[in-house]
């Protein structure tokens, strides 16, 4: 695996959790209200510090200060926000799901939990600060699906559309990775406001093109989602990429700069900073079956984990059958009945843990007990086989494309409303007096 994003989290907790070894420092302060959250000082603080060691490690340049300061600011703002409402609603990241995560990012590197937590001390990390980092990482993920999720709709006719173009591109499509600056403009803008933002918009245009690097603009200027890390969108293809890319990407090239393009949030400008070719000519699908256990009140984790071992040792020794198990226990309604059978598909349609389990097991293999979003898992892996893409795959993969792209454009919107609707005071760092 790439530098691990988890491991950039990690970074984040370093400066956190750094003891300070120079003269006594004044006591923190409140730098930011939020509800009834507050931001200390201190985190804004170690998140630039972290910011700037990781773009000296990277030999990226930096703003000013004060441009970082505001960007990081609004990312600490956003991300207390979502943790308000997954307190509001009871969601928590146990520390058995916690384990389960790390287990898989360590298999992920071909290393044992072990070994990556002596890698990540070995870098003078603490490994408790990065399970909280990532214990808060999951949390963010699993808010934003809650509560996206819900607001998204994709109609049939969309998903006919989109398999019709999909047949015609023979899914020879490309793949896009995408520099995004928006400059924002008020609600309801006056003429004189729009006129402003216009022309902010056109001079941070005119310094890309006589080539300003676009990450140290991006981090300076952009009010966009992906603004502290340069403006960097990953790779998408057009079909899953926000519609306002996708209306003006296609036929453009890496380098291309686009823009500015109006919309209700403001001015966009984009560019393309890399393309490759999607080769998918075959697609291996797996047979599967489950039985999932949902934590409750009633039943506890370690309860459900518990049964889940149970019975593995009496489907290996004999006394029970799979299916069996899963017709009388499993609360998936989907495929008890069927003895726990999932059906053919491709293993990325399941939520991260359980295809990356089925992707490390041999045929007829079981899981050992395991955690996803939905509760406790014990899978078989039946069967694996290579097809052609068929037109329930195409119809699969239309909806999946035009749920990421909704997906995206609705988690921005969620993040705006909840902005909006939040008290939100920004205290102003006092100036030394001489």
């Amino acid at each position: 695996m790439k530098p691990s994003k988890h491991l950039i989290f990690a970074l984040f907790a370093l400066a956190i959790s750094q003891p300070t070894l120079a003269a006594p420092q004044p006591l923190d302060r409140v730098a930011v209200q939020i509800n009834d959250g507050i931001v200390l000082e201190s985190e804004i603080a170690n998140m630039i510090d972290t910011v700037k060691a990781n773009a000296k490690t990277a030999n990226q340049s930096l703003p000013s200060d004060s441009a970082l300061r505001t960007q990081v600011i609004e990312r600490l703002i956003l991300t207390r926000l979502q943790l308000q409402m997954a307190d509001r609603i009871g969601l928590h990241i146990g520390d058995l799901q916690l384990d389960q995560a790390i287990e898989n990012i360590a298999r992920e590197q071909k290393m044992s939990v072990a070994q990556m937590q002596q890698k990540i001390e070995s870098e003078g990390l603490s490994f408790s600060q990065y399970r909280e980092q990532l214990r808060e990482e999951i949390t963010l993920g699993e808010i934003q699906r809650i509560q996206v999720q819900r607001r998204i709709q994709v109609s049939p006719q969309e998903i006919t559309s989109l398999v019709k173009l999909i047949q015609e591109q023979g899914m020879k499509d490309v793949e896009y990775q995408i520099g995004h600056i928006l400059i924002d403009v008020p609600s309801n803008p006056t003429s004189e406001q729009l006129e402003s933002s216009s022309k902010r918009a056109n001079i941070v245009l005119e310094r890309l093109k006589s080539g300003e690097d676009f990450r140290r603009t991006a981090i300076a200027s952009s009010s966009g989602p992906k603004a502290l890390e340069g403006g960097i969108w990953d790779y998408m293809n057009i079909n899953e990429m926000p519609t306002l890319f996708a209306e003006v990407i296609n036929g453009a090239k890496t380098g291309d700069i686009i823009g500015p393009i109006k919309s209700g949030a403001g001015f966009h400008i984009i560019k393309i900073m890399d393309a490759r070719g999607l080769q998918t000519k075959e697609i291996e699908e797996v047979r599967a079956r489950h039985i999932l256990l949902k934590p409750s009140p009633i039943l506890s984790e370690d309860r459900a984990k518990a049964m889940l071992e149970q019975f593995l040792k009496q489907i290996r020794s004999g006394e029970a059958k799979f299916e069996d198990l899963a017709r009388q226990y499993s609360e998936d309604p989907g495929s008890a009945t069927k003895g726990g059978e999932l059906g053919w598909a491709e293993p990325s349609i399941y939520v991260p843990e359980f295809a990356q389990t089925l992707n490390s097991l041999k045929t007829d293999q079981i899981s050992e007990p395991f955690r996803t979003t939905h509760g406790w898992h014990i899978t078989q892996l039946e069967e694996r086989r290579k097809t052609d893409a068929t037109d329930q795959f195409n119809s699969n993969r239309a909806h999946q494309l035009i749920f990421r792209r909704k997906f995206n454009e609705e988690l921005q919107n969620w993040l705006d409303e909840m902005r909006s609707d939040a008290y939100i005071e920004i205290f102003q760092p006092e100036t030394n007096r001489g």
